[in-house]
């Protein structure tokens, strides 16, 4: 099941909602101190990537920078463990890459060069040249209103467009990155979305390892909570923003029959306590729930044609369940069970490739609960040398972000191509 939707020629956006696709580049991998190959098929260094594990803050933002390199160093966008002390990282990063734009946020697990990673800090730079980026920072999430996104969207555009790189139609796309325990996605990505227009969006929602206590994203040299990043990229480079999910549907339907919207609390599912309904649909006792079973058994709402999953964050107490993504009274959700994860992904990048051509780079936001599904069903090390062979750098998420809709369970993100062979780059 596919949705697309073109832009220019060659840019465009897809969303795959069943299986998914494959294929990356990147220059630099580096896990401590080794480097590998470049592969580029042109000499220009159009983005690098780099990774370090380096606990000292300063070691290891000076370690990112002495890979990334200083020349037409335009924007440098990172994600990083929780387990840093982020005061002091912050203003390691702002220090190290002073005059060049940094944005980022906290994660749930890296991607790093060399695939798959934990308690890592991994950031792929990005050169003026091919890149015009611009970024903002969105502090009151409950109070953003179209108004608040129009101006924050015109401001991109407009510096966007004074870099006269590219037109801005049909070679620019959008990353947001949100506060991931906020429950305000919905509202400032539908927001965003309006302003946007027909740029492609995607992003991801900040992760802390897992602990699900604070998630942070990065801005002009501080980590903030409660907040959000949009960073515009307009480039000459061509690209393909997709999202993909290997969930399919079976018979099982849930009837939300009492939720706050607000706090993304289930109290009924077919007008019993949700813990229960949802343990009998999944043939478990409510005692076994666990993230395992969320991962595995998720829950999917139909909406236009296409199921999008609803991930359980946790059973409380009295036997509701929270949700990583909106819920609301009335809704019939749907139980889901997975296929290949690993194939959908290699489908979509593969599409991806066909679009774009030889690939440069793919920025993924991968839902933490994909990545444990992967190390429950034993294909961990199989997804992480693909991602790493594709040279796809990102991060696990607490939930992904595409076209103004907040989604779950996703592999979401951009595959960006190479320059063509012989292509010169204005000097400015």
């Amino acid at each position: 099941m596919t949705y697309e939707q073109f832009g220019a020629p060659v840019k465009s956006t897809e969303v795959a909602l069943a299986p998914v696709e494959e294929l990356v580049q990147s220059r630099e991998s580096h896990k401590i101190l080794e480097r590998a190959t470049m592969r580029l098929t042109t000499t220009l260094p159009a983005v690098r990537v780099a990774s370090c594990d380096a606990r000292d803050p300063m070691l290891a933002a000076t370690t990112l920078a002495s890979q990334l390199g200083r020349d037409r160093l335009g924007c440098v966008l990172f994600f990083c463990s929780a387990e840093y002390d982020l005061g002091r990282l912050g203003i390691a990063m702002q220090h190290v890459f002073t005059g060049v734009q940094v944005t980022g946020c906290t994660s749930a697990g890296e991607i790093t060069p060399d695939g798959y990673g934990r308690g890592f800090i991994t950031a792929i730079g990005f050169d003026s040249r091919f890149f015009s980026i611009d970024c903002a920072l969105i502090r009151e999430l409950d109070q953003f209103q179209l108004q608040d996104a129009q101006e924050v969207i015109d401001g991109l555009l407009s510096s966007c467009r004074d870099a006269r790189l590219a037109p801005i139609k049909g070679n620019t796309f959008a990353i947001t990155l949100l506060d991931g325990l906020s429950s305000r996605e919905e509202l400032v990505l539908a927001t965003l979305n309006s302003a946007l227009g027909t740029i492609p969006q995607f992003g991801g929602s900040a992760g802390d390892d897992e602990k699900l206590a604070n998630t942070h994203v990065y801005h002009n040299g501080e980590f903030h909570t409660g907040a959000a990043t949009v960073m515009l990229v307009n480039t000459t480079l061509d690209f393909r923003v997709f999202s993909t999910h290997h969930m399919v549907p079976e018979d099982q339907k849930l009837v939300v029959t009492k939720a706050d919207a607000e706090s993304r609390t289930v109290y009924e599912l077919n007008a019993e306590p949700a813990a229960d309904a949802y343990a009998r649909a999944m043939g478990v006792a409510v005692e076994d729930l666990n993230r395992e079973v969320f991962a595995l058994r998720p829950l999917g709402v139909r909406i236009g044609g296409h199921y999008f999953v609803r991930s359980v964050q946790r059973v409380n107490p009295d036997r509701s369940m929270t949700f990583y993504c909106a819920v609301e009274t009335g809704i019939v959700m749907t139980s889901m069970s997975p296929q290949s994860l690993l194939e959908s992904v290699r489908k979509q990048i593969e599409a991806s490739e066909r679009v774009v051509g030889a690939p440069l780079v793919t920025i993924g936001c991968d839902c933490f609960l994909r990545r444990l599904e992967a190390e429950l069903t034993g294909v961990a090390d199989e997804v992480s040398d693909f991602l790493r062979h594709h040279r796809v750098i990102g991060f696990n998420t607490y939930g992904e972000q595409f076209n103004g809709m907040h989604i779950n369970q996703t592999f979401t993100g951009v595959v960006i191509g190479q320059p063509d062979a012989g292509f010169e780059p204005s000097s400015g």
